[in-house]
């Protein structure tokens, strides 16, 4: 089985990947871990990739597309894999279909923007262990005082309305349109998000029966 999650920053796309990856037994394959894994072990891509960096650019995404093909060809992807972080444009579900990159089913966690808003600025991080907590799904047992080591709990820049309102914005433009991209193909489902995990992971398990 091979897929990839699709939704807004904070709508789950992780913690559902990394459970589906363990109930069928494939790996999750992020785009980010691949290029400092390549760069570390100097792989011709990896080589490339550092070039771009270290030049203070955007890796162009024929390189990340065949450091996404060197991973592919390692033994514990011949069952399957998760793609994560990537395609986030149509230029790279393209390139990724040029370079024969295919994918089984590309779930859409579906997750309106208030709730994602709500969801991700209610997020505090503890300044000293990175402990992560959240006002109403799990807060600390002392309002901004980590459970694990006394810390101060912060809310990251990341998380702040305003930042999610921009992360929004930008995934409503490069990314939303990859939905209509696979749906042509027959690959995309629909999943909502804004319910518990639980029922999330059980209505993806749904999709992929």
């Amino acid at each position: 089985m091979k897929l990839i999650f699709l939704g807004p920053p904070g709508a789950g796309k992780g913690t559902q990947a990394s459970i589906i990856s363990k109930k069928l037994g494939i790996p999750t394959i992020s785009t980010g871990d691949m290029l400092r894994a390549a760069i570390k072990a100097g792989t011709p891509t990896g080589v490339k990739a550092k070039a771009f960096m270290d030049a203070g650019k955007l890796v162009p995404d024929e390189v990340v597309i065949g450091i996404v093909e060197e991973r592919l060809e390692q033994s514990d992807c011949a069952r399957g894999y998760i793609l994560d972080g990537m395609p986030r444009t149509i230029a790279q579900a393209e390139a990724l279909e040029k370079g024969g990159i295919e994918f089984d089913r590309v779930i859409s966690l579906e997750v309106k923007d208030e709730v994602i808003v709500k969801r991700m600025s209610g997020r505090r991080v503890c300044a000293k262990c990175g402990a992560t907590f959240h006002v109403e799904n799990m807060p600390p047992k002392a309002q901004d005082v980590c459970d694990a080591c006394g810390g101060e709990l912060i809310i990251r820049a990341d998380d702040a309305p305003e930042t999610v309102r921009k992360r929004l914005n930008i995934y409503h433009e490069e990314t939303e349109p990859l939905k209509a991209f696979y749906a042509e193909r027959g690959k995309l489902r629909g999943v909502f998000g804004d319910q518990t995990m639980e029922e999330t992971t059980k209505a993806v398990e749904e999709v992929l029966a």
